[in-house]
Parts: C-alpha cells; structure tokens; sequence
C-alpha cells in the first residue's frame, strides 16, 4: 500500500541519487590536469623559493604558517576556507593555536596542478593580511 510517507520516502531517495550522479558528474567535468614541466618551473617554483616544500612520496606541496595567536590563526584559515569554497578547491590542514600546516594537491588528477598553485598564492597574502 502506497502511503504519504513512502511516497516522500521515495521521492527523498531519488533526490539523493540526482544529486550523488550531479555530484559525481561535477568532479569528472572538473578534472585539471596535472602541472607540466614548463607551469613547474612558472608556477610552482616560486612558492618553493618562498618556504613552501614539496612532499615526499607524492605529488604536493607543504609549508607551515605561525601566527601570533590562535585569534589570528584562525582568522587566516577563515579567509582561506572562503576562498577554497569558492574555487572548490580544499586543503588538508592541522592547526594548533598558532600553528596551521597546510598541505596541497588536487586528489582527482592525482598531484599538483593550477588549482593548487593558485590556491597557495592566495594562502600566501591571507598569511601576510593576518600578520600585519
């Protein structure tokens, strides 16, 4: 027997699979493809001579960030999860008071490509924003 509550439990069911095949189908249309030589050199490079460091045994990048207090800390990681939900683009991170290690790489094209590059110079004036 077809009740209300079976008809809105099915019509739940099917709003979860449309929305797990559009999930799904935004990060296949979204892969970036991976830094090439030529954008390591361009991109990547910079960061590296500005204390980021490359990951052993995989393709990332790593650098941490000390702050004054857990105050600022926090403040920076805020303006860089707002500009990370805007580029749906997130970093692996820890934080303890005034400590944030921040670790990027774009899972779905398995290493570091633009977004990662782009996100960390963002980190990067976040960082010096939050200092002064």
């Amino acid at each position: 027997m077809i009740t209300p509550a079976s008809r809105l439990s099915g019509a739940l069911l099917v709003r979860k699979e449309r929305s797990l095949v559009n999930v799904v189908w935004r990060m296949a249309s979204r892969k970036v493809e991976k830094l090439n030589d030529e954008e390591r050199q361009t991109k990547l490079n910079p960061l590296l001579n500005s204390g980021w460091t490359l990951v052993e045994g995989r393709d990332a990048i790593y650098k941490e960030f000390l702050f004054k207090n857990f105050n600022q800390s926090f403040g920076f990681m805020t303006q860089v999860a707002l500009q990370s939900e805007k580029m749906d683009h997130h970093p692996e991170w820890f934080n303890v008071y005034n400590k944030v290690q921040i670790t990027l790489s774009t899972h779905c094209s398995g290493g570091l490509t633009t977004n990662d590059t782009q996100l960390a110079n963002f980190i990067e004036k976040a960082a010096k924003r939050v200092a002064e």
